[in-house]
């Protein structure tokens, strides 16, 4: 009946257990996934498509999260019988060996008196421990022993688990925080559409480049002097009130001007946010490539090598070089401008180029946004899952000396990107040379594709030269801007 020591099977568990443990968990399901149907229904009502289909990314993690969860419980019982020697077993530990010194059991207590849930996951462990003993005595009578022990392949588990909460929970919290000071620029949109309005269009300005506010905070003169203060001074600005009024109004005119001609009342603060929010549906999934890292990190995790101390400078470094390229980006336009021009007639306009960017590519700052959060969400779900499994005093922890500068560094990232990265890569991402697709509502957006496809229909039944076509595009694209002039 009791099966050795495995205790009972599902067989001779009564029917009360079985009932009650399946209406929780069933239970606790439901509510989750009531929950984000909810959010995705007031998302549509809202018409927020960008932060929906974020919201279905999430799902798309959770259900891979789910199926690893099933390969591991479903292969579980076969790769815990996989025997090999021991003597492979005692390289490239997270642990050294002297730490066997203990028994098993006074070790374990020792990391469970001190974990944040010690008498839920001690009493797990000694179920666990029950549970392996038959993987134990099936290796163990052919003097080997298992490649990965019931256990440890909990625990593996659980760190899928938390890495995958954490990570969304980060790129939330900083999308959240980002977004609040973002909001923050719309004053600034507001007070210029004011003033557009009661501006009088007669009347010619002469403005003096060098005096103007844009300029003044951005040209460091010419040669090394600017290649040295530019860089210093656009590494320092991204630690405090990175983007200013005039730095706002400047890019805005420079984008409305390149992208948007003939429309100054075109509301780029809405098409930022729309931008912002279609890039961070990219930003909260989690890629093949950051899996190849977990892999990486887990194989490089061997005592003395202090791995998961050097790796979280890695997206510190990386932060601060994206933060600087984004202020050195507004440093170029202003040079730009300021060498070419003594005085203009009209306002100060920048040109938006993808040369200004690394590889000439805009999008290559959202791929290292992506990996830095990522990287930060797993040095922080690392640190909470050895504290949950194996308490604070754990070897695989590491020392005091290694742990509080890791803590340190991962709140540091996640404020600087929050409070600067972000707003910084939501308004300089704009200076490329192409805009982004954001820069059309919603139906307007369904309108062009759907006269696109009878634009293409139309001149593949023609056979003279497509001037008609050239026509309707030219009547098309003038009712998409006059739309757009009206819902900007």
């Amino acid at each position: 009946m009791a099966g050795g020591g495995e205790g009972p099977t599902l067989e001779f568990t009564p029917t009360w257990v079985v009932a009650v443990v399946c209406s929780v968990i069933v239970g606790i399901s439901l509510a989750a996934e009531r929950a984000l149907h909810s959010g995705g229904k007031y998302l549509k009502r809202k018409k927020q498509k960008p932060l929906y289909e974020a919201l279905l990314k999430v799902k798309e993690e959770l259900m891979l999260l789910g199926f690893i969860s099933l390969l591991l419980t479903v292969f579980q019982n076969r790769i815990t019988k996989i025997c090999v020697k021991p003597g492979i077993m005692d390289k490239w530990l997270p642990c050294s060996l002297q730490h066997n010194d203990q028994t098993n059991e006074e070790m374990y207590d020792a990391h469970f008196s001190t974990s944040l849930f010690g008498g839920i996951a001690g009493q797990t462990r000694r179920l666990l421990a029950a549970g392996g003993e038959a993987q134990q005595g099936y290796c163990g009578k052919k003097h080997k022993v298992p490649l990965l022990s019931v256990e440890a392949f909990h625990h593996l588990h659980i760190f899928i688990f938390v890495l995958a909460i954490v990570h969304v929970t980060f790129c939330a919290l900083t999308i959240v925080f980002g977004g609040l000071k973002i909001h923050q620029w719309k004053k600034w949109e507001d007070e210029n559409s004011k003033e557009i309005n009661e501006a009088d269009e007669v009347q010619v300005k002469i403005t003096h480049v060098q005096e103007h506010d844009f300029v003044k905070d951005h040209f460091w003169g010419i040669g090394k002097n600017y290649h040295l203060m530019g860089w210093l001074h656009s590494f320092l600005n991204q630690f405090y009130g990175s983007v200013t009024r005039s730095d706002y109004l400047t890019l805005r005119l420079g984008f409305i001007t390149t992208h948007c001609r003939g429309n100054p009342k075109f509301n780029f603060h809405t098409y930022m946010v729309r931008a912002l929010e279609d890039d961070f549906k990219r930003v909260v999934g989690i890629s093949w490539y950051l899996w190849i890292f977990v892999v990486l990190f887990m194989l490089m995790n061997v005592d003395g090598w202090h791995a998961y101390f050097w790796i979280a400078f890695v997206p510190f470094f990386l932060l601060l070089a994206v933060g600087a390229k984004l202020q050195h980006v507004i440093t170029q336009l202003a040079h730009e401008v300021a060498e070419k021009h003594i005085a203009i007639e009209g306002e100060l306009i920048v040109q938006p180029s993808d040369e200004h960017f690394w590889f000439g590519k805009p999008k290559f700052v959202l791929f290292l946004i992506h990996f830095i959060l990522f990287q930060n969400a797993f040095e922080m779900a690392f640190f909470f899952w050895i504290w949950v499994q194996y308490g604070f005093t754990s070897c695989i922890m590491g020392k005091v000396k290694y742990i509080i500068p890791r803590i340190v560094i991962g709140v540091f990232i996640q404020v600087l990107c929050s409070y600067s990265t972000l707003p910084l890569y939501a308004i300089v991402t704009q200076m490329g040379t192409n805009f982004k697709k954001a820069i059309f509502d919603e139906d307007i957006r369904l309108g062009l594709v759907g006269w696109a496809k009878k634009a293409k229909r139309r001149k593949a039944s023609m056979d003279g030269s497509g001037s008609g076509t050239g026509s309707d595009v030219g009547v098309q694209l003038g009712k998409v801007n006059q739309k757009t002039t009206t819902k900007g």
